[in-house]
């Protein structure tokens, strides 16, 4: 039985359906409109089911029956279901870049609870931004919520060698640029890899944002690792619909759930995974619209005291079905129980700790024990310098460990075409210590910072067996990808930042243990050479583009917009 706190008077909904007056009047004569009987919605929590299914998101493929499935856990604890559709967001085709939409998804997860008579609501998301960007918006509107995670898809394979999304793609592309594997093996392989509908089987973004979620207190435990096509999928579907009406008589909000043990529970969490260099951008964000501020130093200060466990794709060897077997994300926590803050509280109205109650690891190489992790420390790396003065990022264990100590020279592109052209080109004068540079494609001169930091190698390169190089840009990549890339250089080269001054030929040294980038020029030279590079022009003349460039933030404040950082909402409307 739930120890109710709130009476049916206090329900937000009853503002629409329980007053006399004519404007109620005219909302449940609407509601009979559409067939529903007054049993059904009146006297009940009202429970938006914020929906970011589409026909062309194959990551959510499934929702538009998961939703029912939502909806039928809602009946059963009483409550009344609306679905809210809200932007996809699919990683696969959105162009230029998903992450242009992120804060635009935010605002209208926001909006769509605050003008609706919803009680409290269940966020339905799992491709990379539709996480951080549901879960923003319902932090902001503070009604109770739970979010729900698509979940990864089913392990690929082609000729007998299992697959694994983004990560692979990209290393059989390479081999394929080599001239080392034939077209139709690279055919067989684009028929294999991707085989049901769910997030990517690695441990990118997707994966990484849901299990931070579930960290920060916000699922339901354990629902962030099961995988799409599972039985277990439906289920855990049905008892957030069940647990969200509890809630609401409870009137558990994320502002009831989220401190800093919290956000240190997701840290914790990130650096064990060797999760999505992303999740530097998105944790921010999120964390600033609860009041908790997070410095990117924070990601680095935990990757020196947590070991990466997780011996996941990219950075290790399993896929994400076999971290499901294995146990999943509530054996990992348990794993990480000495570096938790177990009694932070949870979605379930307990704590942490209580979610992890009686869980075993079945797979000790999968889940590694705290004393044999795939590397001790390090799973993430901020580094400093006159060429980043507010930050980058590199993931080390996806790098090849020569290049985590590096001076070479800089091969320079001003934008993604004269790159794309020039690794192509069998003539390109370059070596395997070149420094390969992309700017103008940050937050604002990307526009969206796109997933375009893992700059391929050129094909010259690739023909002389090179399969890693450094790589800089202010750009991301996906949390699928691998290599010595160090992205989200900070300031932005279109914001003025120092990426702006380099030219090719250029030395740049790059030292990871040591926390340091360096380009070796005086500070006076960068100035000058600042003050003279023209970024390209992003001054849009209408719409959501022009309000993007104008209020995002860098990328080490979480890209949010400056008019929606920090806690607190504006006034509920008014009903006339």
């Amino acid at each position: 039985m739930t120890a109710r706190t709130k009476t049916l008077g206090e329900l937000r909904s009853q503002r629409w359906f329980g007053a006399t007056d004519l404007r109620s009047f005219g909302h449940r004569s609407r509601m009979l409109q559409m067939g529903y009987e007054r049993a059904d919605f009146s006297d009940k929590p009202v429970v938006g089911i914020i929906n970011t299914w589409s026909d062309i998101n194959p990551c959510h493929q499934h929702f538009r029956e998961r939703v029912e499935h939502v909806k039928r856990g809602v009946w059963q604890a009483g409550g009344f279901p609306i679905e809210l559709p809200a932007l996809s967001l699919s990683e696969n085709f959105v162009k230029p870049t998903t992450m242009l939409y992120r804060n635009l998804l935010a605002m209208e997860v926001e909006e769509l609870l605050r003008q609706h008579p919803v009680d409290g609501a269940v966020l339905m998301g799992g491709c990379d931004k539709t996480t951080p960007g549901t879960v923003m918006g319902a932090i902001s509107m503070n009604l109770p919520m739970v979010f729900l995670p698509a979940g990864p898809m089913m392990r690929g394979h082609s000729g007998g060698t299992i697959l694994g999304s983004g990560s692979d793609v990209w290393k059989y592309w390479a081999e394929k640029e080599a001239g080392t594997i034939t077209t139709q093996e690279w055919n067989d392989m684009e028929a294999g890899i991707a085989r049901s509908a769910g997030t990517c089987m690695t441990m990118g973004t997707a994966s990484t944002m849901t299990s931070i979620t579930e960290a920060m207190g916000l699922c339901l435990p354990g629902s962030a690792s099961i995988p799409a096509a599972d039985a277990d999928h439906p289920r855990m579907a049905s008892a957030c619909g069940r647990r969200i009406v509890a809630m609401i008589w409870e009137d558990l909000k994320p502002s009831d759930i989220l401190d800093r043990r919290s956000i240190d529970n997701a840290l914790v969490v990130h650096n064990a995974l060797a999760g999505s260099t992303n999740a530097m951008i998105h944790l921010v964000a999120m964390a600033g619209r609860a009041g908790l501020p997070v410095k990117l130093t924070e990601f680095d200060d935990f990757a020196q005291r947590v070991p990466v466990i997780a011996n996941l794709r990219p950075s290790g060897q399993w896929l994400m079905e076999d971290f499901h077997i294995a146990g999943g994300i509530r054996a990992l926590m348990a794993r990480l129980s000495p570096l938790l803050h177990l009694e932070a509280r949870s979605v379930t109205g307990g704590t942490i700790g209580d979610g992890l109650a009686g869980v075993r690891v079945y797979n000790d190489d999968v889940i590694r024990p705290l004393d044999q992790p795939i590397v001790s420390t390090g799973g993430t790396a901020i580094l400093y310098g006159n060429l980043a003065p507010d930050g980058c990022v590199i993931k080390p264990p996806a790098a090849d460990p020569r290049f985590l100590q590096h001076t070479g020279p800089a091969l320079v592109f001003d934008d993604y075409d004269a790159m794309s052209a020039a690794v192509n080109d069998l003539t390109l004068d370059v070596t395997p210590d070149h420094v390969m540079i992309l700017r103008n494609a940050g937050p604002i001169g990307g526009p969206g910072m796109p997933e375009w930091g893992m700059l391929p190698i050129p094909k010259v390169l690739l023909r002389q067996g090179v399969r890693d190089m450094v790589r800089i840009s202010d750009a991301r990549m996906s949390g699928t990808s691998y290599g010595a890339c160090i992205l989200h250089v900070s300031p932005e080269s279109a914001a003025g930042g120092p990426l702006g001054a380099v030219r090719t030929g250029d030395l740049i040294t790059v030292d990871v243990p040591g926390r340091r980038i360096h380009l070796h020029l005086d500070d006076a030279e960068i100035a000058e050479r600042v003050k003279t590079f023209r970024p390209p022009d992003r001054t849009y003349p209408r719409g959501y583009n022009r309000l993007f460039a104008q209020h995002v933030r860098q990328a080490h404040e979480g890209c949010d917009f400056d008019f929606l950082e920090g806690a607190g909402g504006i006034p509920e409307p008014e009903i006339h």
